[in-house]
């Protein structure tokens, strides 16, 4: 798998998390720290392109359909 598709599809099911289970935020921010991780390992510098694109879905996501 293509580092881009793995962290692509890891978004992606942090996102169905989010939208459809019961955890709780603090299981989510493992996972997404999980995914931060597979960033690091695949492009150091991109961390904060992370941060600004996918960190910033999964807050949105909780605050839109969790609070």
């Amino acid at each position: 798998m293509e580092p881009a598709e793995e962290l692509k599809r890891g978004a992606d099911r942090i996102a169905s998390m989010i939208l459809h289970s019961d955890l709780e935020w603090v299981d989510i921010a493992i996972e997404i720290e999980k995914l931060r991780e597979i960033c690091s390992e695949i492009d150091p510098d991109g961390l904060d392109l992370f941060e600004k694109v996918y960190e910033s879905r999964f807050h949105r996501l909780w605050n839109q359909w969790r609070q």
